[in-house]
């Protein structure tokens, strides 16, 4: 991996899994057992928005009592210390990447943290819960839902992700199933654009044929020790 300038990481479950933060493909279903079909879709919500909104306002209190782990710490460092281009493209939708300290951030599913208004479609910072149907801090409807990417809805920011993986020297893939598309495709469009590639996984993922080398262990391991690495090379 030489001249590495431009570096795009692609995170998931696995990075704040070891903060306690369950994964969506853990062997006991979707987190509290719920189908993906029944919390996270725009027909769940328009069917049973009680439901999926006490789903996410437990989640939105659960991610508050979690810290960043030795991997979200490792990568903040990268973003503080790295002199080229870099943008951590994350589908997770806690805030530990930012509790760390990292800034360069992308989240393409959405933030727990934000509260998003269907009405006049500002999205607002939100703590606490939406069972309630608490009135939109801008408009005042009672409109709001959670800020979070559902399957079948477009993830955001994919003209920036498509920008900087055009642009980039080296793709990482961190702690994610290579399940879930568009992200499962980002390692062959980097590939195709003449990137690096490079998986950090506690196992090996779905994709992990796609990338040049493949690094298996916990995500507090692997990750520091390729920070370390990239960093005494710069």
């Amino acid at each position: 991996m030489n001249q590495i300038r431009n570096i795009v990481i692609l995170t998931g479950a696995g990075v704040s899994a070891e903060s306690g933060i369950d994964t969506f493909r853990d062997g006991g279903g979707l987190w509290e057992k719920h189908r993906v079909e029944d919390v996270a879709t725009p027909e769940a919500f328009a069917r049973d928005p009680e439901l999926v909104l006490r789903f996410y306002d437990m989640r939105r209190e659960a991610i508050q009592t979690r810290q960043p782990n030795a991997a979200h710490h490792a990568l903040a460092r990268l973003d503080a210390e790295w002199r080229g281009e870099l943008l951590i493209v994350t589908q997770n939708v806690d805030d530990l990447h930012e509790r760390a300290g990292a800034s360069r951030v992308l989240h393409m599913h959405g933030e727990h943290l934000n509260a998003w208004c269907t009405a006049c479609d500002v999205r607002s910072p939100w703590t606490g819960p939406l069972l309630d149907r608490p009135p939109c801090p801008e408009c005042g409807e009672a409109a709001l839902r959670p800020d979070v990417v559902w399957f079948g809805e477009m993830p955001y920011g994919m003209e920036e992700i498509f920008a900087a993986l055009r642009d980039a020297d080296l793709f990482v893939s961190i702690g994610t199933s290579g399940a879930v598309y568009p992200a499962a495709g980002f390692v062959r469009n980097a590939r195709d654009l003449g990137a690096a590639t490079l998986e950090l996984n506690l196992e090996p993922s779905q994709g992990t044929g796609w990338f040049d080398e493949a690094r298996h262990g916990p995500a507090t391991e692997v990750v520091p020790a390729w920070v370390d690495e990239l960093l005494a090379r710069q």
